[in-house]
């Protein structure tokens, strides 16, 4: 399925910046992201953001 995967461009910490920036409500912890370990930060967000999977990635890959 197309856009279901993560593509983290660049720097992370960048990307935690502009996620923190844009939704208040996460932390530090809900943005800590290890390489192979995409899903669970996408689980940890769609938890604390009400959104779906794919919008989730969606967000994270057009940083």
């Amino acid at each position: 399925m197309p856009g279901s995967s993560l593509n983290i461009k660049g720097n992370w910490d960048e990307i935690k910046g502009k996620l923190k920036a844009q939704y208040a409500q996460l932390t530090d912890e809900d943005l800590t992201y290890a390489e192979g370990k995409g899903d669970e930060l996408v689980g940890k967000l769609q938890e604390k953001l009400g959104k779906g999977k794919a919008e989730i990635v969606k967000l994270i890959n057009s940083i």
